[in-house]
């Protein structure tokens, strides 16, 4: 009832939201960051007291004590940091107040990681059509599991699925009507689910001949797919079928990392809602939980160190829909990579570039670099030598538009 009460508000507040957008799409300003430093989000290089230049949604320059273009709208950085815009690689927003307040935390692109009845599409749209500020999003719409349950009601093409997900022709269906609906990706599942206190997470649900004719039918459309797995068994599989990253992977053999490794498989660990699983409040909150979270958190810090150890690429995802009592952030993945062995830089690319390069957007955003689209974020402190001041953006712009603004706190001129 309580989750019922805080979508119904959520939904009150997307109505508000496009009830304030007025009757034209917002602006492209030319904007100008001054006294700025900057980290690219791919190298440990820092530039002093630059100037950003953003033209329509873009960076058109990036230089020290660079001049401001006329009419352009001074943004003062006063010796602060610019770093790119950060990047969620497993969400499940699904409204325009989680997708807003994903933004104002710092976030300038996400990866849906499956909603019920394909809310990330318009999310997506309706950012890209320039009429609300919103993070960039990659759609992946209904997710690719044994049983949709009340899902089907997505689109009236998933009822012949009504009894399940499990044959080739049922797979199929699904995969192609996802396509149909325009998703950037798919997801499936190799295990059950660590969030429901009657599964067990090392559960395997889908073959590798299942999860092959997934990955195949995907392919047909040029869509990569991501799947969820736990347990070793399932990711062994999912790896084996072809996807592109394995969601979680509390419990990775040695054997399936290298097979991840060998193959260009990304792990996507999502850490930090295992945390969030030990701890009263945020997203889950269950004594079941609790305790298995405190089973599962060295488990999955000890991949993640093998992981990096062993090359395989890794991207950081927060696995919330940033509803209003979330308590996972982006930040917090940053920062505890950095506890578990990768360099500050290592780890600020799981959120910036390297993710933008699993996300397929790696020509386009993910760091500071002219050309690119304008996502980025101010931050009071360098975020190579201090990963925590991630927690605490005081200015976020994403595609050239300025979504928060706290850079000047004082009330004189």
């Amino acid at each position: 009832m309580l989750r019922f009460v805080r979508r119904a508000f959520a939904v009150a507040a997307a109505s508000a939201l496009f009830a304030n957008a007025g009757a034209a799409q917002l602006p492209q300003e030319v904007l100008a960051i001054t006294r700025a430093n900057v980290v690219d989000g791919v190298s440990d290089t820092r530039l002093r007291n630059a100037t950003i230049v953003i033209r329509a949604g873009k960076i058109e320059s990036i230089r020290e004590n660079g001049a401001v273009p006329a009419g352009a709208r001074v943004l003062d950085a006063a010796g602060r940091w610019v770093a790119p815009g950060l990047i969620d690689a497993h969400t499940h927003i699904r409204t325009v107040a989680d997708a807003r307040r994903a933004l104002l935390s710092g976030v300038t692109t996400v990866r849906s990681a499956s909603v019920p009845n394909y809310q990330d599409v318009a999310l997506r749209d309706i950012g890209k059509s320039g009429w609300m500020i919103l993070p960039d999003v990659l759609a992946t719409g209904v997710f690719v599991s044994p049983d949709l349950g009340e899902t089907i009601t997505a689109d009236a093409r998933l009822a012949p699925l009504a009894g399940g997900v499990r044959t080739p022709e049922q797979l199929r269906l699904l995969v192609q009507v996802n396509a149909a609906r325009g998703v950037n990706w798919i997801k499936t599942r190799g295990t059950e689910r660590a969030g429901l206190p009657d599964t067990d997470p090392r559960q395997q649900t889908y073959t590798e001949a299942q999860l092959r004719v997934v990955v195949e039918e995907a392919a047909k459309a040029n869509i990569p797919v991501m799947a969820h797995a736990h347990g070793d068994e399932g990711a062994y599989a999912a790896v084996r079928a072809g996807v592109k990253s394995i969601e979680h992977g509390t419990y990775l053999s040695d054997s399936t990392l290298r097979l991840m490794k060998e193959r260009n498989v990304w792990l996507v660990p999502t850490l930090s809602t295992i945390v969030d699983l030990t701890t009263p409040g945020g997203d889950y909150s269950d004594p079941v939980l609790e305790l298995r979270g405190q089973h599962m958190q060295p488990r999955i810090e000890d991949v993640i160190r093998r992981a990096h150890a062993m090359g395989v690429r890794i991207a950081a995802g927060a696995d919330t829909d940033y509803h209003r009592e979330s308590t996972t952030r982006i930040s917090h993945e940053v920062m505890r990579f950095v506890g578990l062995g990768l360099t500050p830089v290592q780890a600020l690319a799981t959120a910036t570039s390297g993710a933008a390069e699993l996300l397929g957007v790696g020509n386009a955003t993910g760091q500071l670099r002219v050309g690119y689209e304008a996502d980025l974020i101010v931050l009071e402190h360098d975020p190579l030598a201090n990963p925590g001041t991630l927690r605490d953006p005081l200015l976020v712009i994403t595609n050239g538009r300025v979504a928060l603004d706290r850079l000047r706190m004082g009330l004189g001129n």
